[in-house]
């Protein structure tokens, strides 16, 4: 084999080598970062499960609200005492809930602001009504007046996506649980979080309340284990292909002695 031959050869090497290597390592990076992800949903799924099986506590004070953070508020179960205003209550479209039983869509979650007696209003997710009982006239029963004993669990509003379609406050639907969005076209100010309602159920069953029960979905180890395999078999056919160059050249070189 001539040098030009030779250069040329480990040329045609070096290009798929690189690729080879940079693919190598996005796969494996994939990999890993699942991995990652598996310790992060466990965790998540422990804090949830531990949170949501807690007896509830006194809703923190209005005072206290504007220092509450996610991480330590989210599926809190709380009690409060609250006078829904059932005037200012709005849809938002669900095709159901990994937390909640019985909530399979279409249908929508019915937000209600609710008043506590010192005035300051929280926004409540009462629960799921089915497609076709939007209208409040269709459940009258579940108009409740009066001061009532709630138990729930604290969640941060859900600003909606980019595919999210936006809210139309003028059909009272909306697509996220964004509690501040929904507060903000009913023209009233209400706490940083919402609650999800868990009890009591109101008379005649509609909006449907109940426990939150964690069942998160968590794949991530499979996902991982995809990365991870097309990277060695990535390395496999690499290993191949660069053993057959090799091959090839000593041929070559023994073919020309």
């Amino acid at each position: 084999m001539t040098m030009d031959g030779a250069a040329n050869l480990r040329r045609g090497v070096l290009i798929p080598s690189i690729a080879a290597a940079t693919a190598f390592a996005v796969l494996l990076s994939l990999g890993l970062w699942q991995l990652d992800r598996k310790a992060w949903k466990e965790g998540l799924i422990a804090t949830i499960e531990r949170r949501l099986s807690a007896p509830p506590v006194v809703l923190p004070a209005p005072a206290t609200w504007p220092w509450l953070r996610t991480a330590e508020g989210e599926f809190l179960r709380v009690a409060m005492t609250a006078e829904f205003l059932n005037d200012l209550e709005a849809l938002v479209y669900t095709i159901g809930s990994t937390l909640r039983e019985g909530s399979s869509g279409p249908g929508y979650w019915v937000f209600t602001p609710a008043r506590l007696g010192g005035g300051a209003l929280v926004m409540v997710n009462r629960g799921f009504v089915p497609n076709g009982k939007q209208d409040p006239a269709t459940r009258p029963d579940g108009e409740v007046p009066g001061p009532i004993n709630m138990v729930g669990v604290l969640r941060w509003p859900e600003p909606p996506g980019v595919f999210t379609p936006a809210g139309d406050p003028t059909r009272n639907i909306w697509f996220s649980r964004d509690s501040n969005a929904i507060a903000a076209a009913k023209g009233v100010s209400v706490a940083p979080f919402y609650l999800e309602l868990e009890s009591p159920d109101p008379p005649g069953g509609l909006p449907r309340a109940g426990r939150l029960h964690p069942t998160l979905p968590n794949n991530h180890f499979g996902y991982a284990l995809t990365w991870l395999g097309l990277a060695f078999v990535l390395a496999g056919v690499y290993g191949t292909w660069l053993f057959g160059s090799w091959r090839k050249r000593h041929g070559t070189v023994e073919y020309g002695a």
